[in-house]
């Protein structure tokens, strides 16, 4: 029988946000945003280390969706806006510093340091993989030095990692994006890692896996040897975020030094999942080691506060992965048995958080509606390229109850300057819209909501001095399918009090 593992190393965690307290200003702060500088610094690290532009931006897109985090450390160890490694046996972090003449405090913090390094590592691997000066001219080309560059422990680790940067070159970034990657067909040039894409393209039999998964195993000592379910009844699920990538999460489970793992991973933009345990062996993801010996730990790539990261087809993958689990140990199929990692005992960590929509996914694991219809999307203010307003709107941290890092606040006037959300509605139908405001009792009591339905523009007044800190249910409206603005916020009232632009929800009735 395997030792059990240290107190320490059992409660080793990825997936999730440390709950943090926040520091409430006395007064609403301002801020802006302006994405041209941040387009800048991708054109001139290109240009000056000779890498593909839109292979920096997909890299960056495919990571972290553009978003820098404040220079804290993701669930596996990366670092900025492009992820750079700080891991044990591959830091990256040093090394893109020493390659730019900057400090590793600067790539942790600043954007275009940290996308500097990252086009003179690519470029160092480059040379390393013997690309050509005819090749570096060819995205396509840069397929091997990805592979080089995730630092992977495994072939196929690495073949994971250039897939999702291939991928975001494709799909591209939207046009909300702060910088634009229109996305075009591109042929990965594969033929250095043909093995390892073969090897992804195996499955697991339902005794070790319960829906078809790519295999990339953890390292041993990240995780219990075991022989569940006679060992151990397995009679949880465990839901994760990773606080980072699907790629970043995959090699830092095969990090020896990482401590921690789950069973699976699963991939924001097309559902793909990854087995990294076996059900047999004991993951370290839950904080709990009662909780580790007896569930099985579900991680999903994305933060807990930027809702972007939470696609239709990531839910519908976990669902079904969840609903064959379920069906294979004989699990309830019910939210006692189906827990967020929050929700473990003793937890210290928030995820799946406030954005993960509990009652379309369980709805979807126990197959109540059909999983064509399964689609929600929520847009915070501070969601990249999905909420704009003029300079009279101003960001404020005042309330803790809010939702994501901050809201916008206008006093209101007789005029409409409405702040809007954009959503990429993906078919003709009905939508549940939902709105998410601070409680703060001196709020505007007769706040108006624009929704621009398939019918013409709906107003409806909401009271934001009271029912804040939570969803907030406006109706269902026939929408058409489009990427554009929605749902708006007016400052046009005769109420009282800051009228709040905070984050809206819709969801496929």
């Amino acid at each position: 029988m395997s030792p059990v593992p240290a107190f320490s190393r059992r409660h080793a965690l990825l997936g999730g946000a440390a709950v943090v307290a926040a520091t409430a200003l006395s007064r609403p702060a301002t801020a802006r945003a302006d994405g041209t500088s941040l387009a800048a610094a991708f054109d001139q690290a290109a240009e000056a280390h000779g890498v593909p532009r839109d292979l920096l931006v997909a890299l960056a897109w495919s990571q972290t969706r553009l978003q820098n985090h404040q220079g804290q450390a993701s669930g596996s160890k990366t670092y900025g806006i492009t992820s750079v490694s700080g891991r044990p046996g591959n830091d990256d972090l040093t090394a893109g510093a020493k390659l730019t003449d900057r400090s590793p405090n600067e790539v942790r913090t600043s954007d275009a340091a940290n996308i500097a390094a990252t086009a003179a590592l690519l470029a160092a691997r480059a040379d390393k993989v013997g690309l050509s000066s005819a090749d570096r001219r060819t995205v396509a080309s840069w397929y091997p030095v990805l592979v080089e560059h995730s630092g992977a422990a495994q072939l196929r680790t690495g073949a994971i990692y250039a897939d999702s940067v291939f991928g975001a070159l494709v799909r591209g970034t939207g046009a909300g994006a702060p910088v634009r990657l229109p996305g075009a067909p591109v042929a990965a040039d594969r033929r250095s890692t043909d093995a390892a894409s073969k090897a992804r393209e195996l499955s697991l039999s339902t005794s070790e896996s319960a829906a078809a998964a790519i295999q990339a195993w953890a390292n041993p000592a990240n995780y219990t040897a075991a022989n569940r379910p006679s060992s151990s009844a397995i009679d949880r699920v465990v839901i994760h975020m990773t606080q980072g990538s699907y790629a970043g999460a995959i090699s830092w489970f095969q990090n020896p030094s990482a401590q921690v793992s789950a069973h699976y991973v699963i991939r924001s933009s097309d559902g793909e999942v990854t087995q990294t345990v076996r059900h047999k062996d004991i993951a370290w993801h839950a904080g709990s080691w009662a909780y580790n010996q007896r569930s099985i730990g579900i991680e999903h790539e994305g933060f807990v506060d930027n809702p972007s990261w939470f696609t239709g087809a990531m839910y519908q993958a976990s669902a079904k992965l969840v609903r064959d689990i379920c069906n294979t140990y004989g699990i309830p199929k019910t939210r006692e048995r189906i827990v967020a990692h929050s929700e473990v005992p003793g937890a210290t960590h928030t995820d799946p958080g406030r954005n993960w929509n509990w009652a379309q996914y369980m709805e979807l694991v126990t197959g109540d509606v059909p999983p064509v219809d399964a689609w929600t999307m929520t847009v915070d203010n501070s969601t990249a390229g999905r909420f704009t307003a003029s300079a009279n709107w101003e960001l404020s941290t005042y309330a803790s109850s809010k939702h994501g890092p901050n809201y916008a606040f206008a006093r209101p006037v007789a005029s409409s300057d409405v702040a809007w959300y954009s959503f990429g509605v993906p078919a003709a139908g009905n939508y549940k819209v939902d709105v998410w405001y601070p409680s703060v009792a001196g709020y505007n009591a007769a706040t108006p909501f624009h929704i621009a339905t398939s019918a013409g523009n709906k107003v409806v007044y909401v009271n934001q001095s009271s029912g804040g800190g939570g969803w907030r249910t406006l109706g269902t409206f026939p929408l058409a399918a489009k990427d554009a603005p929605v749902v708006g916020v007016s400052r046009w009232t005769s109420g009282t009090g800051y009228v709040i632009a905070d984050a809206v929800r819709l969801t496929r009735a």
